[in-house]
């Protein structure tokens, strides 16, 4: 594409983004306190000159403070896909919150004991902690990990997502060795004296890194997602596992986007056997959650150990994990929302998105390609689609995506903001995704002059 057309097409949106919100404008200039002008730095990556600002939203809908609804195919970068405030997750929460009271109290509730259980009919694993982010849940696994294997290095594959984990800000360099990944701020030390890399899809490289016979665990999504959706070919997860086993080393598989695959994410879907399972975002409904799961023989062998305080320095780090209001909104959504057959209507609804989107590159003859993982899809500027996470880190147009991102939210449409990724929600409608398959054509429209 021509590339100073792509300029001329993205400064147009800037503008008229600009134009459309001068609340969210407004608002941005006079937040002088805060750290980027964010309450979050994450905040900041969005395509305009500004972050729209929120005033409400429900279901498959958000609204700005400047008065324009949009249908929300980012969903929270996956935290809401149950959809924003479902109403079962907030009669949960108003019940705990309002009317028993307790949000925290350092004491266990049984609805802990029905969502373990309910984790386990998903995901097979039986034994179940909880957290308040995916990024605790990794963390925990990874020291439970270190703890019983005695090995002091976590293995990952390049450009995979564990949220802030300094273990995982790694990735394989243009010389095939592991090296700490670009941004990676402040870390703590040389990522590689904790970690190994390796790139996804790639079993050899992965049995290079196992034979030092450092690495505690491989932890890893069974599809990668935030570089763009990477999936898995055939017989690479199965040569995963079967090269962990043989070389010592625990697998932990972390699902907290690809649980877009189904109720029991790509573990139940893929029929994956891990040792450790971490999940994060979606489960609550909105309300910070997590978890991890572990098989019985890794739980009995971490109980057998007298040695390791799992009650005190053993704790998953955070005083409010487990707590009374975070488990009654996992009970809700997992129960009520983010069921069977909800997924079976967003994985249908996806696979509308994806046919639409197909369509569009094809009738342009475009050199790029969609993916799809359950009730999330993802168009990237290749083709075929990246194999592995530095090929996927290699195909991005920053440029192009910001357009592309623009001219959907001035048109009422809000992406996934970093890459094109659209994520279904119970909410969601066929109505909804036609939408966007039509302002789709009339992008790539608008692109080819």
């Amino acid at each position: 594409m021509d590339s100073s057309r792509i300029r001329r097409l993205l400064a147009e949106e800037i503008a008229a983004s600009t134009a459309r919100n001068p609340r969210s404008r407004d608002a941005y200039g006079r937040a002088q306190h805060l750290f980027g002008r964010v309450p979050m730095t994450w905040m900041n990556k969005n395509a305009g000159a500004f972050p729209l600002y929120l005033e409400s939203a429900r279901g498959a809908r958000v609204q700005d403070i400047d008065g324009h609804e949009y249908i929300d195919f980012c969903l929270g970068d996956t935290g809401a896909m149950a959809g924003h405030s479902p109403a079962p997750v907030a009669e949960a929460v108003d019940l705990r919150f309002r009317e028993k009271g307790g949000a925290t109290a350092m004491l266990p509730t049984e609805d802990a004991e029905w969502v373990g259980a309910e984790l386990t009919r998903r995901f097979g694993l039986p034994r179940w902690s909880f957290s308040l982010t995916a990024t605790d849940a990794n963390r925990w696994a990874i020291r439970l990990a270190r703890a019983v294997t005695d090995r002091p290095k976590i293995l990952v594959n390049s450009y995979s997502y564990h949220g802030s984990v300094d273990e995982s800000l790694i990735v394989v360099g243009p010389d095939g060795r592991s090296t700490s990944r670009p941004g990676n701020v402040g870390a703590p030390c040389d990522v590689t004296l904790t970690s190994r890399a390796a790139e996804f899809n790639d079993l050899d490289g992965l049995e290079r890194e196992l034979a030092h016979g450092d690495v505690a665990a491989v932890l890893m999504e069974p599809a990668l997602t935030n570089i763009g959706i990477v999936l898995p070919e055939p017989g690479y997860l199965e040569g995963v596992r079967e090269l962990t086993r043989r070389h010592g080393t625990l697998l932990i598989n972390d699902e907290t986007h690809t649980f877009s695959a189904g109720p029991g994410g790509c573990t139940r879907a893929w029929g994956l056997d891990p040792d450790i399972l971490t999940i994060g975002k979606a489960i609550g409904g909105g309300i910070p959650s997590g978890a991890y799961g572990l098989s019985q023989q890794l739980a009995d062998r971490l109980l057998d150990r007298a040695d390791l305080d799992l009650v005190d320095m053993g704790g998953v780090g955070g005083t409010l994990a487990g707590n009374a209001l975070s488990v009654a909104a996992m009970r809700a959504t997992l129960e009520h929302v983010l069921t069977d057959e909800a997924f079976a209507r967003m994985c249908a609804l996806s696979e509308r998105f994806e046919d639409g989107v197909r369509k569009g590159i094809e009738s342009y003859g475009l050199p790029w390609s969609v993916s799809r993982l359950g009730a999330r899809t993802e168009y990237r500027f290749a083709s075929p689609a990246p194999r592995t996470g530095t090929e996927s880190a290699a195909c991005a147009d920053g440029d192009l995506e910001d357009f592309l991102h623009l001219w959907m939210a001035n048109r009422g449409v809000l992406m996934t903001p970093f890459h094109n990724m659209a994520l279904m929600c119970p909410d969601t409608t066929e109505a909804d995704v036609d939408t966007h398959t039509a302002l789709f054509a009339q992008a790539l429209a608008a692109l080819a002059g």
